[in-house]
C-alpha cells in the first residue's frame, strides 16, 4: 500500500489554506483514490506520479472555486500545474481522466490512458465499497483502514444536498453517462 506519495503531499500542502479543516479529509480520498488505481493498474513511476497528479487535483476545485462544478477549475489547476512541472505532454490524459471520473459508464476513449482505472477507482471510493469492479474486501478493507474518510463522504452529500436546493435541474454536474 502506497502511505507516501510525495507529488501528493507537495500539491495538497500547497492547497492546505483553501482546503482548511477538510485538508485531511481530501488527502485520505486521494490517497484512497491512488491506491484504488495502483491496484487497478499495478502502476510504474510515470504511472503512479499521473495518477498522483490526477488524483490530487480532480476535486480540488470544489475548494478552489467554492464550487460544485468543478471538474472545469480542477483542470486548469492541474494544467497549470504541468505546464509549471514541465509535462505539458501529460495534460490531455490527466484533464480527461478528471473530466471523466464520475462516468456512469465505462469510458471508451483512448485504452492506453489511465482514464478507465482512475473512474473505477474513484466510484469504488465515492460508494465506499459498494462498487467494487471486481475487487474483494481483503484488498479495500485495509486501504479504506489506513485512509479513513474522516467526513468525506458526509461533505460530499452536503455539498449535493445544497446544490439541488440552489440547482435542481442540474444537481449533480460533474456526472457524465
Amino acid at each position: 500500500m502506497l502511505s507516501e506519495v510525495a507529488t501528493v503531499d507537495e500539491i495538497l500542502q500547497s492547497y492546505s489554506a483553501e482546503l482548511g479543516r477538510e485538508f485531511t479529509a481530501y488527502r485520505n480520498h486521494v490517497y484512497r483514490v491512488v491506491n484504488l488505481c495502483a491496484v487497478l493498474t499495478s502502476p510504474g513511476p510515470e504511472t503512479l506520479e499521473k495518477i498522483a497528479v490526477a488524483a490530487a487535483f480532480h476535486d480540488l476545485g470544489i475548494w478552489t472555486n467554492g464550487t460544485f462544478d468543478y471538474l472545469q477549475p480542477s483542470i486548469r489547476l492541474a494544467s497549470a500545474y504541468l505546464t509549471r512541472s514541465g509535462l505539458t505532454e501529460w495534460t490531455p490524459e490527466i484533464a480527461e481522466m478528471i473530466l471523466e471520473h464520475h462516468k456512469i459508464t465505462p469510458y471508451r476513449g483512448n485504452p492506453q490512458w489511465l482514464v478507465e482505472s482512475f473512474r473505477r477507482a474513484d466510484w469504488i471510493d465515492v460508494s465506499r465499497g459498494l462498487r467494487t469492479f471486481g475487487l474483494s474486501r481483503v484488498t479495500l478493507d485495509p486501504i479504506f483502514s489506513a485512509w479513513p474518510s474522516a467526513g468525506f463522504h458526509k461533505r460530499l452529500v452536503q455539498l449535493s444536498l445544497r446544490r439541488l436546493r440552489t440547482h435542481p435541474w442540474t444537481p449533480l454536474p460533474m456526472v457524465r453517462l
